[in-house]
């Protein structure tokens, strides 16, 4: 792990990555949350890679892919690449208990946006959210340690505010 000033590259990064993820999970809509989640991936990869975690920036760039490639398929076929794909680099970088972090929360995402939708796919990320943070803390990312407890209060509301709509929904047609 590097050390990275709040000013470096590394740090601003994460920054654009905190606003990417609220804007993200902000959405009602699954698609804009996942072309979001898929620049949002892509911005941790390059602040990961900056902060010397090459097995969060390696989880970040599959889940770059991954998020993209839920927008066109939902096939299991994918999933199980995604996931493979999570399991084979991530066993090749992890070198501490820490590296298991993102790579579970990754495959939990994966799982998320290839066989969920809605409310189920959304607390799905939110566990996923708390093995980044805990990451996020232990490599020193200060945008991504900000952005992951945004996105779980985020996350969590928009949970919240789904609820209500699906409840207001059912009370309408009764």
């Amino acid at each position: 792990m590097i050390t990275a000033s709040p000013l470096s590259a590394a740090q601003l990064l994460g920054y654009l990555a905190f606003v990417l993820g609220v804007s993200a999970f902000w959405q009602r809509d699954d698609r804009r949350l996942r072309y979001l989640v898929t620049a949002l991936s892509l911005t941790y990869a390059v602040h990961f890679t900056l902060l010397g975690n090459p097995a969060a920036a390696a989880g970040a760039g599959i889940s770059a892919v991954r998020a993209w490639l839920s927008l066109f398929t939902r096939s299991p076929w994918v999933a199980g690449a995604v996931i493979l794909a999570n399991l084979t680099v991530g066993g090749m970088l992890v070198s501490h208990w820490q590296h298991l972090l993102p790579l579970v929360g990754s495959v939990l995402g994966t799982l998320a946006m290839f066989f969920l939708d809605g409310i189920p796919m959304r607390v799905t990320l939110l566990v996923g959210t708390g093995l980044w943070l805990s990451n996020n803390i232990l490599s020193g990312s200060i945008g991504g340690s900000a952005l992951e407890c945004v996105i779980g209060l985020t996350n969590a509301t928009t949970i919240v505010r789904l609820m209500r709509a699906r409840r207001e929904l059912a009370r309408a047609t009764t």
